[in-house]
């Protein structure tokens, strides 16, 4: 009886355990997560000031976004700064990446560290230093001016057709430090036979990274694409201390700042909230597309 006594007890200790462990995460996921996104879906339905009871109102907020050349143009701006937050990083990580992947040279993990710096900096802050660093009188225009450049001298951030480039350059800087260290991590788990086999071969070290390397960091580049991408998508912070909410005039407005505006400058919850769903289906429809077409080309290889 003690014997069967012990095997009833012990299994349920084991459950009750893993459910305390488990229910604080859960809770938290619950009151943080779930249940906000559900909101934001409710009242994407609904006319509300976010002060006065909500009027439902079915689709309608989804309706005006069709028609809104604000959010149009916002959109294409998230889309623009995919250039800059995405494809542009992870050229540069690469590129970093066949410099000190092999590299012997002493210090080089403190020069990592320095390159990764940017990521891990708070975004205001960032948006600060960068926003002092672009003033008319600020150290850019003026190195322009002691290099004998002074014909380029901008107003960067108050000149419509360069003030995106200069936000987009910011978001480079900030985003490449993280694909750097993806690419360095996944490279360590590459086979040190294959680049042995190249250089039997005659390869270069261009030819080592092109034809050992790179393939080798395939599900590297595909997770620094999908979140580099999401943080071109759902920029907010950055944009809004360098431009002071997406000036001159909206040339960098992107959808988070039209949501915030919205929001709480308008009183336009319900329409705010339609256009964060949006922005939510958007990005997960397009990281799932990215992933499927990747596990889809893993199937192909693997047959």
């Amino acid at each position: 009886m003690q014997r069967l006594r012990r095997k009833s007890v012990v299994p349920f200790s084991n459950k009750s355990q893993a459910i305390l462990f488990i229910l604080p995460g859960l809770v938290i996921y619950l009151t943080f997560v779930l249940l906000p996104i559900l909101g934001t879906v409710r009242y994407s339905l609904h006319d509300w000031t976010g002060f006065s009871p909500p009027e439902y109102i079915g689709f309608d907020n989804y309706r005006e976004l069709y028609r809104d050349e604000d959010f149009r143009k916002a959109i294409g701006n998230n889309f623009f700064f995919v250039i800059f937050y995405t494809i542009i990083p992870i050229l540069l990580g690469l590129f970093l990446t066949s410099l000190m992947s092999r590299s012997k040279l002493k210090g080089m993990a403190i020069f990592r560290t320095g390159l990764f710096v940017p990521q891990v900096m708070s975004p205001v802050v960032v948006g600060i230093i960068w926003r002092w660093l672009f003033e008319y009188r600020g150290p850019i225009n003026q190195t322009l001016t002691l290099i004998g450049l002074s014909e380029w001298i901008k107003p960067w951030l108050g000149d419509f057709t360069y003030a995106p480039y200069a936000v987009g350059s910011v978001g480079s800087w900030v985003q490449y430090g993280l694909c750097m260290i993806l690419f360095l991590a996944g490279i360590q788990a590459i086979n040190e036979e294959l680049y042995d086999t190249a250089i039997v071969f005659g390869a270069n070290p261009l030819q080592q990274f092109w034809y050992v390397s790179l393939p080798g960091l395939r599900q590297q580049i595909l997770v620094a694409f999908v979140l580099t991408f999401i943080s071109a998508l759902r920029v907010f912070d950055l944009v809004f201390v360098l431009t002071r909410g997406g000036g001159p005039g909206k040339e960098t407005i992107v959808t988070s700042i039209l949501v915030y505006q919205n929001t709480f400058n308008l009183n336009r919850a319900g329409y705010g909230a339609a256009m964060a769903v949006t922005l939510a289906t958007i990005i997960v429809a397009i990281s799932a597309a990215v992933f499927w077409l990747q596990s889809r080309n893993d199937d192909t290889n693997a047959t």
